[in-house]
């Protein structure tokens, strides 16, 4: 199945272009995966005499879910139908409800492929085309379920590159100029498995093993309750030992996820005839190609978990036009978490800067003291809430200890603490063609957006800030989050600096009017409101 010419293409009439099928082969791998699903119901009748509702329905369910999933792949192959034109990707498909789906080729922003195990055993893969607006749920998505791997990656040459020179043929060589700018690592596996998400992981495969056990008949509580003498242990001990290998467990259940999720893993920028992609590929058993057109990437965002700061742990995504942002496994995620410096030397590649000129490597302009003395009063101010409520339930309940309000008190350090770890977290600047701001306390990000991509300013300045003569300036654009903030600058340099970032953009609504703190409140404008207040309701 090969993609037809652009040249061909442009000399037939959109009606004319014939509808294309998905792959057959997609129907006996659905059918043979159907069949697997029947064995765990077998076995489980014939090694339990009796096998009770506890057994039956489980392995039922499986059963029931793996032959229902053949019959609507099926039925899914006969009534979809796709093609593409000059301008144009189609989709039909619906049994009850038709739907006929089009996607304008020049509003395609990522092409991925992913395959999951039954997929590549014969030889398929999934083709997702979306536009990716921000903000969406993936609806705009278009997805071919399954085509064969040639089928593809011509496709998705096609899509990204929109010439004839890189379908004909159906070699399947890419063109040249790829650079890679990262593989995995295998120490990144310490990065990935201490987290909350290893005690649900443990408590899923616990969960799984027993009803696995009991379905042929196998006491696990009975054998676990026989290793040793839980009585005599008493129950901090006990305690301690099923909380150690619960976690044990957890931790090789993340490890061994990681492992399946990220084999293989390469991030390459692969140069086509008209500009270039932003390539990642990974999987074991299921497979994830994704392809980002370099022309629309605006910047790097790098967070840092605060939990596991101390690790060097950081997360890196792209700050692109048309990229989803809501998901689990976000086409702007372009490398598996891992330590901070790679982070920041492949962030460096990627906007093609040498690493001393690279965003992140530049210290950042601090924020004033009076930004954490803000902090600080937040800090104070919700302490005082939280032990006010404890204080009036522990009146209000009986049951609860008069002391209770206690405990909202010894939140007054954590509190002062992340007080101070927000200030420190906060940093704004501009090195080289890149705007950079940082803030955050769970997770301190720091966000580099390319200067040309700053379509807009907002001003906000509260109450509070006025009084400690601070302002909050936040970037707006088309890419990413759709707007990044640097919080609490000192007020006087806020206009400054926007001009400094865009000269001309906020110039003209702001002109020669000085910005000073006012005591006012910015509710509204008032003939005594400060000019950067007049200015915020002007700008914003």
């Amino acid at each position: 199945m090969t993609a037809p010419s652009e040249t061909a293409r442009d000399s037939t009439p959109v009606a004319e272009i014939p509808w294309r099928r998905l792959d057959a082969r997609i129907i006996w791998v659905d059918g043979l995966f159907a069949l697997l699903s029947l064995v765990p119901a077998g076995l489980a009748l014939l090694v339990a005499d009796e096998p009770g509702a506890s057994t039956l329905i489980p392995v039922l369910a499986v059963a029931v879910g793996g032959v229902v999933g053949a019959a609507r792949d099926t039925l899914r192959w006969v009534k979809t139908r796709y093609r593409l034109t000059e301008e144009l990707v189609e989709l039909r498909t619906g049994l009850l409800v038709r739907q006929h789906r089009a996607l304008r080729r020049e509003r395609i922003r990522t092409v991925s492929t992913t395959a999951r195990l039954r997929h590549r055993l014969a030889g398929l893969r999934v083709l997702t085309v979306g536009v990716g607006q921000p903000g969406a749920t993936g609806y705009e998505a278009l997805q071919l379920d399954a085509v064969t791997r040639t089928a593809a990656d011509e496709l998705r040459r096609e899509l990204l590159a929109g010439s004839a020179e890189t379908v004909s043929g159906g070699t399947g060589a890419e063109p040249p100029g790829e650079r890679v700018f990262a593989r995995i690592r295998w120490s990144w596996v310490c990065y990935n498995v201490f987290s909350v998400w290893a005690l649900v992981t443990a408590a899923g495969l616990l969960w799984g093993g027993y009803w696995l056990a009991q379905s042929f008949g196998f006491d696990a509580a009975g054998f676990v309750a026989g290793l040793v003498d839980w009585r005599a242990l008493g129950p901090w001990r006990t305690g301690a030992i099923a909380f150690v290998a619960v976690g044990a467990l957890g931790v090789l259940g993340m490890a061994v996820a990681f492992v399946a999720e990220n084999w293989a893993f390469r991030l390459v920028r692969v140069d086509t005839p008209t500009g270039a992609v932003l390539r990642t590929s990974q999987g074991l058993f299921r497979t994830r190609e994704v392809n980002r057109d370099v022309s629309r990437l605006r910047g790097v965002e790098i967070s840092e978990p605060l939990l596991w700061r101390w690790m060097g742990m950081a997360d890196t995504n792209v700050i692109s036009t048309g990229l989803t942002i809501w998901s689990m496994t976000p086409a702007t995620t372009i490398l598996p978490r891992g330590p901070i410096g790679v982070a920041r030397s492949v962030a460096a590649r990627v906007l093609d800067l040498d690493a001393g000129a690279s965003p992140f490597a530049v210290p950042l302009r601090r924020h004033p003291v009076a930004a954490l003395r803000r902090r600080i009063g937040w800090a104070t101010l919700v302490t005082v809430a939280v032990t006010g409520l404890l204080a009036w339930l522990g009146g209000l309940v009986a049951a609860l200890p008069s002391w209770l309000w206690l405990v909202g008190v010894g939140l007054l350090p954590l509190a002062l603490g992340a007080a101070v770890v927000a200030w420190r977290a906060l940093g704004h600047g501009i090195v080289g063609e890149y705007l950079v701001v940082r803030s955050g306390l769970v997770s301190r990000s720091t966000a580099t957006l390319a200067r040309p991509a700053v379509i807009g300013w907002r001003l906000r300045q509260s109450v509070l800030q006025r009084r400690l003569g601070l302002a909050t300036l936040t970037a707006t654009t088309a890419a990413g989050h759709g707007q990044y903030a640097a919080a609490d600058m000192p007020a006087g340099t806020v206009v400054d600096f926007a001009e400094q970032v865009v000269p001309g953009l906020l110039a003209p609504l702001v002109g020669d009017v000085p910005v000073e703190p006012s005591p006012v409140s910015s509710a509204a404008p008032s003939p005594d409101a400060s000019p950067l207040e007049e200015t915020c309701h002007r700008v914003g």
